[in-house]
């Protein structure tokens, strides 16, 4: 089968390569997929995973990408819950082969149907994206209707489905980003704008939620900007400083079947929208991964047609 494989964790998205691999094989609780949509999050040439086993041992060369959309054409040993031929979606494992490939073995729990009306294109943008939102709102951030929610990055891919579900959700939403993502941060629903490169952060204070996406210095000047009780969600990593009288968690999503479940019918029914930009083929990813300039929302690698 096609693949794109990576070798040297140094070169980035720039070390990508295709290539023929074997097709996986599904084993004990796997569903073997053919791939029809990937999506792929350049950070995650960074973990550790991409590039070593649970025992810490080189896996090179890997196949990365762990968003999925396809049908299910073989079942391994002992898997239940889903049926050769079935629309799926779901989140691959990030300690084996992944999704930008023709195939792809993953545990049939890291799975949801994928309904007959969504694209395969719209369910490879969900997974991470979605679940990232949902994890990090309801579980993590243990969100309630009313409250104020600090959205960063609002226009991006997790922070455009933060903003939608927490205003969904009865938040007052006030997004953060680049000045050009002011527009796009309020149509996906965000009340305020804050422009990180001239406006001042410190502006905003007492908010309940700050969902951070960003980390480094902005992370560690939100802390300041939540309110006593209130809490700081991030995915960007252990955060360097502590809301004054807050909590704050730092979270790495995990694969959901009801919450993909949850996502998906949102976007059935246009609660949700996604924000996919290029769309391309498996043949074309690795120039479409090193892009001579910024490219808005989220590429999606349509394996088949």
């Amino acid at each position: 089968m096609k693949a794109i494989v990576v070798t040297d964790e140094a070169a980035g998205t720039a070390g990508m390569t295709l290539v023929e691999r074997p097709e996986p094989e599904a084993t004990v609780n796997d569903v073997l997929v053919e791939v029809h949509a990937s999506g792929f999050t350049p950070g995650e040439l960074t973990w550790p995973g991409t590039w070593t086993d649970r025992l810490g041992r080189d896996r090179t060369p890997s196949i990365p990408g762990h968003e999925v959309a396809g049908v299910v054409s073989a079942l391994g040993y002992g898997t239940r819950g889903l049926s050769v031929g079935q629309r799926v979606f779901g989140l691959a494992d990030w300690s084996r082969d992944g999704t930008l490939a023709e195939y792809v073995a993953i545990e049939a729990r890291n799975l949801a149907p994928l309904p007959g009306d969504v694209d395969f294109t719209v369910g490879a943008s969900l997974p991470i994206s979605g679940l990232t939102a949902w994890q990090g709102l309801f579980v993590h951030g243990r969100f309630q209707a009313g409250q104020s929610v600090l959205v960063h990055g609002a226009a991006g891919g997790v922070g455009s489905m933060v903003t939608q579900l927490a205003r969904q959700a009865g938040a007052y939403v006030i997004g953060t980003g680049r000045a050009a993502d002011r527009q796009s941060a309020l149509d996906f629903g965000a009340q305020e704008f804050v422009d990180l490169g001239n406006d001042a952060l410190e502006d905003v204070a007492g908010v309940d939620l700050v969902f951070d996406v960003i980390g480094g210095d902005i992370q560690k000047r939100s802390a300041g900007l939540v309110r006593a009780g209130g809490m700081l969600v991030t995915i960007a990593g252990p955060p360097e400083a502590q809301p004054a009288d807050g909590l704050t968690v730092d979270f790495v999503v995990e694969a959901d079947r009801a919450q993909l479940g949850e996502v998906v019918q949102r976007i059935r029914d246009g609660r949700l929208r996604t924000n996919i930009g290029n769309v391309a083929t498996l043949d074309d990813a690795v120039a479409v991964f090193n892009p001579t300039e910024r490219i808005k929302g989220k590429t999606i690698i349509r394996v088949r047609s």
